[in-house]
């Protein structure tokens, strides 16, 4: 059973803890402040909060005690010269998304941002540096392009625990990108995703997948909720298939999180389109596959099934064991711990919940 849990929001970083058989705040920081990604490193404990202070900018700080105290230190910034495109200078307008390095290199952590650059820090987040060999691919000035944001942004980066120079990320809009080298260079890997925004569908780069996420018992296994439907890899994303419902609720979201005792289980949280960004029918859902993605169940017990408007963003739907939890934007907290079949509300009336993540 996990034992704490961590949220960003629209208003602030919370903890919560498992006490006496039930889940407890224990830990408000950065009050009214948007915190874009709660992160807790689990190979050292240490969490991160990445603040979103619109007109001031972005921040990053850092706790060693689980949030009695917090250090800044010097958020991800664009090297001098550097361009969104021609004319446009590079500044870090959004962290999106943060990933440790693995246990090969305890000191790296990556960081990706809006406008698109992948960040990487070597010394235990006390400075980043971009990773020019993304920021500097041949298609990056003309093919990516902003998906619900202005500009593009990095909301995934998944290191393989094999070997940790492996890397894939999700970039919206363009796709999926690998790297076997640790960053030196990158392959395209959008082979069966589908662009129906664009002319060609089939285009190579310029797709939206809304988070990227592998399985934990087998990495080659990636998964992805595309704004285009489901998407699941067996092959290290070289093929993707599409495995979302034609019919169901299963297929427009963009939250998803995969077992870590099962390849083939993962859970959704299926929005109404991206016109109207809702609850389906007003009733809010999650579906599970076990069976990777042949089939979904639908699960709705302890769910409000009326006047509903929820959904759930893409960092905010989790799983451990049978452990799954979720936020909503509006201020919803929800957890199962037989993996989805009942569920109990942690709290109502939070702000926008962005971001959850189980620390230990």
């Amino acid at each position: 059973m996990q034992s704490t849990m961590l949220l960003g929001t629209r208003k602030g970083f919370i903890a919560y803890e498992f006490q006496q058989g039930q889940w407890k705040a224990i830990n408000l920081s950065f009050e009214g402040v948007p915190v874009s990604i709660a992160y807790a490193d689990p190979r050292n404990g240490t969490w991160w909060a990445c603040l979103d202070h619109g007109h001031w900018g972005v921040k990053m700080h850092r706790s060693k005690d689980r949030g009695q105290t917090w250090e800044e230190v010097a958020a991800p910034a664009y090297p001098e010269g550097a361009e969104v495109k021609d004319g446009m200078k590079a500044t870090t307008r959004y962290i999106w998304s943060m990933a440790h390095g693995g246990k090969q290199f305890p000191s790296k952590i990556w960081a990706g941002t809006d406008p698109g650059g992948l960040f990487v820090s070597e010394d235990e987040g006390n400075s980043f540096q971009l990773v020019e060999s993304l920021w500097n691919h041949p298609t990056r000035k003309e093919g990516w392009f902003g998906g619900g944001r202005d500009l593009p942004g990095i909301h995934s980066i998944v290191v393989d625990p094999r070997d940790e120079n492996h890397i894939h990320i999700g970039i919206s809009c363009a796709g999926v990108f690998e790297t076997v080298d640790g960053g030196k260079s990158w392959a395209i890997r959008n082979k069966g995703l589908r662009a129906e925004f664009l002319p060609d569908p089939s285009t190579e780069v310029g797709h939206d997948p809304h988070i990227l996420v592998a399985a934990p018992g087998d990495p080659d296994s990636l998964w992805q909720q595309n704004h285009c439907g489901i998407f699941r890899s067996t092959d290290g994303a070289k093929n993707w298939e599409d495995i979302g419902q034609a019919n169901g609720p299963a297929y427009f979201g963009f939250a998803i999180a995969v077992a870590e005792d099962n390849p083939l289980q993962a859970w959704v949280a299926p929005a109404r389109s991206d016109e109207t960004r809702t609850a389906i029918k007003g009733a809010l859902c999650i579906c599970r596959t076990d069976d990777g993605g042949k089939t979904w169940k639908e699960l709705r017990n302890g769910l409000p099934q009326e006047n509903c408007f929820d959904i759930v963003y893409r960092h905010a739907l989790v799983s451990a064991g049978n452990a799954v939890a979720f936020g909503t934007t509006t201020g919803n907290l929800f957890f199962s711990a037989d993996k989805g079949e009942n569920w109990q509300v942690i709290n109502n009336y939070l702000p926008m919940i962005y971001s959850v993540q189980f620390a230990d």
